[in-house]
């Protein structure tokens, strides 16, 4: 792989990073351009290239290739005008493919949520199958920071990645399919086609599916040939995960779920029942994913992952028989909260504390179908904890599991959560914290 022009990198994050290291390997001389859409980009060598002087500098081709970051939309105008001067954009996940994909064997694994899950526990499996097996994608490494290290690698991959991903799997896998980032891809309709596309292609790779995208019509529209499915796992396999998941700390239906899906991802290329029982043991829950935390007599529950209504239904079904105070809302991307305030008080919802703007929304539904549940409007994270603090006596367990994106008040959902945690630390009596219980 050789690049004969100078190379733009849009955006600065860590795969900018990463794909400006590869460069630097590849063809140290070779000039690379980066520009962000707001303030400075922290890209070593590099000549930064403002936004506003993005058009004219793509009509003058003064770069062959643009190298795009997942979290800028493969939507904006600005393509369109570098498709007109025939400068094609591509990823860090596609250089990736280009340059190690021959000779490895690839599992890809996408859904609107679970992926993380789902990945990091089919790395466990795998290696504690003895399988020389890497992690990438949106947890581990970026795809070009693993490079050639292992024989065998798991993508966990978003919407972003697999909108326009170039390259074949050996593994496809989906979760389940449900909407999100309608602000990035345009329109629900289109980012079910580009969390699709990860599945809807010729080829002959196989294809493994969640429980909850087995029934989607989509889902079995884009599988096309459904000889590329796995086989299901036996009746036995199925027990011997069910009783691994509940002596670990995989939490709740949806993380049986999971392990289930992982397990048969790795049987499916060579993976061990004795390896998948032990990488379910060693598996840690994920930071803002059902992270767990004693302070005095109550369970805190940072589930600032969740973004979406799913995911929030989700987390109060793992606490059956517990008195909750739920802590929701924030970006909004039209979700649909009218389902979830249906089942408040029957997850044993209590107290539910509202953030802007969509819990707006789920306070207004709330208050309609479940009027025993006090709703405590709150304008930001720190205000709800506060009106908390007032009705303690109502719940034994506070999660923070807003069903939409932080972008309104917070710059990511790992600032949001780390929030959350510390602002229950200091209202909270505190007698030790057992993270991750």
């Amino acid at each position: 792989m050789r690049f004969e022009e100078p190379v733009l990198l849009y955006g600065a994050g860590r795969e900018a990073l990463s794909t400006r290291a590869f460069l630097k390997t590849r063809q140290p001389d070779l000039k690379v351009f980066v520009t962000v859409d707001n303030g400075n980009a922290d890209v070593p060598e590099t000549e930064q290239i403002a936004i506003a002087d993005l058009p004219a500098a793509i009509r003058e081709h003064r770069f062959g290739l643009i190298v795009k970051s997942p979290g800028v939309s493969r939507y904006k105008p600005v393509f369109d005008i570098a498709r007109a001067a025939g400068i094609p954009v591509t990823s860090n996940l596609n250089l990736w493919g280009a340059a190690y994909r021959h000779g490895r064997t690839v599992i890809a694994i996408t859904g609107t949520k679970g992926k993380s899950t789902t990945a990091t526990l089919v790395h466990l499996m795998l290696t504690r199958s003895g399988i020389d097996a890497g992690l990438a994608g949106n947890v581990g490494l970026a795809p070009l920071e693993i490079a050639d290290k292992h024989a065998v690698v798991v993508f966990e991959l978003s919407s972003y990645q697999t909108a326009d991903m170039n390259f074949l799997p050996d593994v496809a896998a989906l979760t389940n399919l449900y909407p999100e980032h309608v602000d990035w891809h345009g329109s629900v309709e289109r980012y079910y086609a580009d969390k699709l596309h990860l599945i809807d292609r010729d080829g002959g790779f196989a294809v493994a599916l969640g429980a909850a995208a087995r029934g989607n019509a989509l889902v079995a529209k884009a599988v096309r040939d459904h000889r590329r499915l796995l086989p299901d796992l036996t009746p036995e396999q199925s027990l011997a995960i069910e009783n691994a998941v509940s002596r670990s700390r995989l939490r709740g239906a949806h993380n049986l779920d999971n392990a289930l899906l992982a397990a048969q991802i790795a049987l499916g290329i060579g993976g061990t029942l004795d390896g998948i029982i032990a990488g379910i043991a060693a598996f840690r829950p994920l930071p803002h994913r059902l992270e767990e935390h004693r302070f005095g007599a109550l369970t805190i529950v940072n589930d600032s992952i969740s973004t979406t209504p799913e995911a929030t239904k989700a987390a109060l079904a793992a606490y059956p028989g517990r008195r909750i105070a739920l802590i929701a809302g924030g970006h909004e991307r039209q979700q649909d909260y009218a389902e979830l305030a249906t089942l408040l008080s029957q997850r044993g919802v209590t107290t539910l504390a509202t953030l802007p703007v969509t819990g707006e929304r789920l306070a207004s539904a709330a208050s309609a179908t479940a009027p025993d549940v006090l709703v405590l409007p709150a304008p930001d994270l720190e205000a709800a904890i506060a009106s908390l603090v007032e009705h303690q006596a109502r719940f034994d367990t506070i999660i923070l599991s807003p069903g939409a994106p932080s972008y309104n008040q917070f710059r990511n959902f790992e600032e949001r959560g780390a929030r959350f945690v510390d602002l229950c630390r200091m209202s909270f009596e505190v007698s030790g914290t057992a993270p991750g219980q």
